[in-house]
């Protein structure tokens, strides 16, 4: 008996438990649909965000590959093939590339594909012997945080550094790499930027750095070996 009174009040319990629900429903019926179109409304909206990043992403890439087709293009008179993009001079296709690439990085800041067409006007400012826009477009990706890219700024900036005479601060900034090295920046190439920028100052460190390297087998081993036959003998 007792047995089956349990059984009943549990089935009893239930029941009201069942009752409650179905009434808390009924009542809250238009709040239970606002919740449910929220939550379909953000799965929707999530998926659309998805996608628009994807296309985005694309559609920088592209505009990066363009401008590294400038960047690459081939200088002379034109080509029989009109597929072969051609500039007439090395200063036309600078000055294309430098459009293309201030147009992506301008448009896109912050992102990978901004930072790289950052990164490239460095370069051809530096080619051009515009010295300070080439340190500035550096500085700038070398402060962006996005460490891979940043480590091949502050590589680039160090040798800026040194032409310009600074070369505390180009010496500073190989150090860290040395410390510090990234998938674009290895400790071998920061190893030997270094030794060839003491050479002069500081010859017996250079020799110190390239020592260790010169036997390593590949190009490594190879470029520590020029760069031990630059160094002069004291």
């Amino acid at each position: 008996m007792d047995r089956i009174t349990r059984k009943a009040l549990k089935k009893d319990a239930f029941a009201e438990e069942v009752g409650r629900t179905v009434t808390f429903i009924e009542k809250h019926r238009r709040t239970a649909a606002w919740c449910a179109g929220a939550v379909l409304l953000a799965l929707i909206l999530g998926v659309a965000w998805r996608y628009y990043s994807r296309h985005q992403h694309q559609l920088r890439q592209q505009e990066l590959a363009e401008a590294l087709r400038i960047h690459n293009a081939s200088v002379g008179p034109e080509p029989g093939n009109p597929n072969l993009l051609t500039f007439p001079t090395i200063a036309e296709r600078q000055k294309a590339a430098i459009k293309a690439f201030q147009t992506l990085a301008a448009k896109y800041p912050g992102t990978e594909e901004g930072l790289i067409a950052r990164y490239y006007l460095g370069t051809i400012y530096a080619d051009q012997g515009k010295m300070g826009e080439a340190i500035k477009a550096f500085q700038e990706v070398a402060a962006s945080g996005h460490e891979d890219f940043a480590s091949l700024a502050k590589f680039a900036l160090a040798d800026a550094y040194a032409q310009q005479g600074k070369l505390a601060d180009g010496e500073k900034l190989l150090r860290e790499l040395i410390e510090r090295p990234t998938m674009l920046v290895s400790k071998e190439q920061a190893t030997i930027s270094l030794a060839r920028l003491l050479a002069r100052s500081k010859p017996q460190e250079a020799r110190k750095l390239l020592e260790p390297l010169r036997t390593q087998p590949g190009a490594v081993g190879r470029v520590a070996l020029t760069a031990l036959s630059e160094i002069a003998t004291p």
